[in-house]
């Protein structure tokens, strides 16, 4: 039993209790400490008051730390409390290296993101007006979270912009000439770095492998998804495992320059694997936020490191044996698969590679045409505020609106102003789709309901521009396009309401790529060229997990062995860590045998 005060203290709870309320919460992070307390009081009958989740909170503290000194004796007495030891280890099918194994592209595949849903309120003092947010009234403490899952804001801030600019390096991305930059929403640094100012910690940043081994963990304190956590990660990882590194980023295409442009550019270089596991873990660690979001910054590191680690321990590790499993089944239905169908539909359908981008011709047309359009308009302009100079235009650029030339490129210069507004009102109702598919999703709050809403409003004004343009650049064609009107357009419920493929410069609507089974024959494919080399990435996991098995529970037994003969006590709890892991040992070896006898 653990007190609940350390001086003359009148209640004390049971382990067990503890015990039960911490594996009940990592499997249902909803689970909070209150209802627990209810829980109790319901099955003693008696009355709820809120000193009593109080005092189970300061039991489980203690709980939590006799833990923690626990796992720090036993890594010790297993020789695993070196530097970074949890990282250079934290995934078999990854780190377990093996003796004569084939080279592989990556050594270590891992994909990071950042998560909003983690956030941390910042307790403050009331200001003098709504203007003044007030002082932080967060109270000072002494309280660390023990283990390496989190990098420091010291290691971070390394890695900031003024960080970078100390070591005379710019992140100019246009230096290079990154096209997508300027074309994704979110890789605008102004909306990326944008936090609202009642929130500590934003959100977390986090890295795990392929197999879904959490790897480390960033807070983003104050800011969005700044460059320096990304770059941190790399760095920290470069540093452990050196180079062969794959990363998967959603705004890769631009951290690629950023990290480029960083001092660890010269080290960075880069199958099947689509490198989604950090949505398949936040879709897990969410459910940690109501539970977080107002607790101390101590308690929530701790929950969510606790988390992590114990979704590791039972979660990840128990489903590597499927992971392999289910990968090798896609794999060879996809090599099965491509033998009989791709060639079938490459010789039924007639699938080519013409969508080309605009001539360059008709680019250059367009763009003297444009100029002299605008030298034109200056001209008038010149001549009507001033009489008193003349000017004379040379005859080489003396434009002729008669001339077929002059007239096919004025209808070039038509259609693409035409395709701009309606690209702009496609993308204006696409966003609009999405919001309305968010307001609808199950867990989403009252407040953000109303926030989308608002966001709504605002997107309905920016269509209903973008719908004015639309018609007038419609009406501008020869012959005019059809208009739209405001009724139809806020119709659209689904994606598929909205063709992003007709009216291009060179109609691809029939194309037959365009046709949904010519895109299916595209995807097989491109996933056929990529099974050999998953193949081979299964092939070196899989004689990883059964080495590491074997291994991992000879080492376990000799140790307790040993410990047995000195320190009964340390053996105990030697014996309990085998068992977390042995517990799974029958399951991965029934799933290797099913391997093995894949045809």
């Amino acid at each position: 039993m653990i007190p609940c005060s350390p001086i003359s203290p009148s209640v004390v709870i049971t382990i067990d209790a503890l015990k039960l309320y911490r594996i009940a919460h990592f499997r249902s992070p909803h689970f909070s400490m209150q209802a627990f307390s209810k829980t109790l009081c319901n099955l003693h009958g008696v009355e709820y008051h809120r000193y009593l989740s109080r005092q189970l909170t300061i039991t489980l503290d203690v709980y939590m730390l006799i833990r923690s000194s626990v796992d720090s004796l036993v890594a010790e007495a297993l020789n695993r409390d070196s530097l970074d030891w949890r990282l250079k280890h934290a995934c078999p099918l990854c780190t377990y290296t093996l003796k004569d194994e084939v080279p592989l592209i990556f050594t270590l595949l891992f994909t990071m993101d950042g998560n909003d849903s983690l956030k941390h309120i910042l307790r403050r003092t009331l200001g003098i007006d709504e203007n003044d947010s007030g002082e932080s009234s967060e109270l000072p403490t002494t309280q660390h979270v023990r283990g390496d899952h989190y990098l420091s804001c010291d290691y971070v801030n390394q890695w900031s912009k003024v960080g970078i600019e100390d070591s005379e390096v710019t992140l100019d991305s246009d230096s290079l000439g990154n096209p997508c930059t300027e074309q994704w929403n979110n890789m605008d640094e102004e909306k990326t770095k944008r936090a609202w100012g009642i929130y500590d910690e934003t959100g977390i940043f986090t890295a795990v492998c392929r197999h879904g081994f959490s790897l480390l963990i960033i807070d983003m304190v104050q800011s969005g998804e700044f460059a320096k956590y990304p770059l941190a990660v790399i760095a920290k990882l470069m540093d452990v495992f050196g180079d062969g590194l794959g990363s998967g980023y959603d705004i890769g295409c631009q951290f690629k320059t950023t990290l480029n442009n960083s001092p660890l550019g010269p080290h960075a270089r880069l199958g099947l694997e689509d490198l989604e596991m950090c949505e398949r873990t936040f879709s897990k660690s969410n459910s940690l936020a109501p539970t977080t979001c107002y607790s101390s910054i101590f308690h929530r590191q701790q929950a969510i490191t606790s988390y992590f680690e114990y979704n590791d321990d039972y979660e990840v590790y128990a489903n590597l044996s499927d992971f392999l499993y289910n990968n090798y089944k896609q794999t060879l239905n996809i090599i099965a698969d491509s033998r009989i169908t791709l060639p079938k539909l490459m010789h039924n359908l007639n699938i080519t590679h013409d969508l080309r981008p605009k001539p360059e011709h008709e680019t250059l047309q367009m763009e003297y045409w444009q100029k002299l359009v605008n030298l034109v308009a200056s001209k008038e302009d010149l001549d009507a505020t001033s009489s008193v100079w003349a000017v004379a235009t040379p005859a080489s650029l003396a434009s002729d609106e008669k001339d077929p030339d002059w007239q096919n490129t004025g209808r070039l210069v038509t259609n693409q102003k035409y395709q701009h507004a309606l690209d702009m009102l496609e993308g204006l109702v696409v966003a609009c789709i999405f919001e309305l598919t968010k307001m609808n999703r199950s867990g989403t709050g009252y407040k953000l309901r109303k926030h989308i809403a608002k966001a709504l409003q605002a997107c309905s004004a920016a269509i209903k521009t973008a719908l004015d343009r639309f018609n007038i650049a419609a009406r501008a064609l020869s012959p005019p396009h059809r208009m739209l009107k405001w009724e139809e357009v806020v119709e659209y419920a689904f994606l598929a309401n909205f063709d992003l493929l007709h009216d291009s410069h060179d109609d691809v609507s029939h194309r037959p790529w365009a046709m949904p089974s010519v895109r299916q024959a595209t995807n097989l494919y491109f996933k056929t060229c990529r099974t050999r080399e998953e193949i081979t990435q299964l092939n070196i996991e899989v004689r990883r997990l059964a080495t590491y098995l074997r291994d991992e529970e000879h080492y376990l037994r000799e140790c307790q062995r040993q410990a047995e003969a000195s320190h009964l006590v340390l053996a105990h709890q030697i014996n309990l860590w085998r068992q977390v892991r042995s517990r799974f040992n029958s399951h991965h070896l029934q799933r290797l045998q099913d391997i093995a006898n894949l045809p």
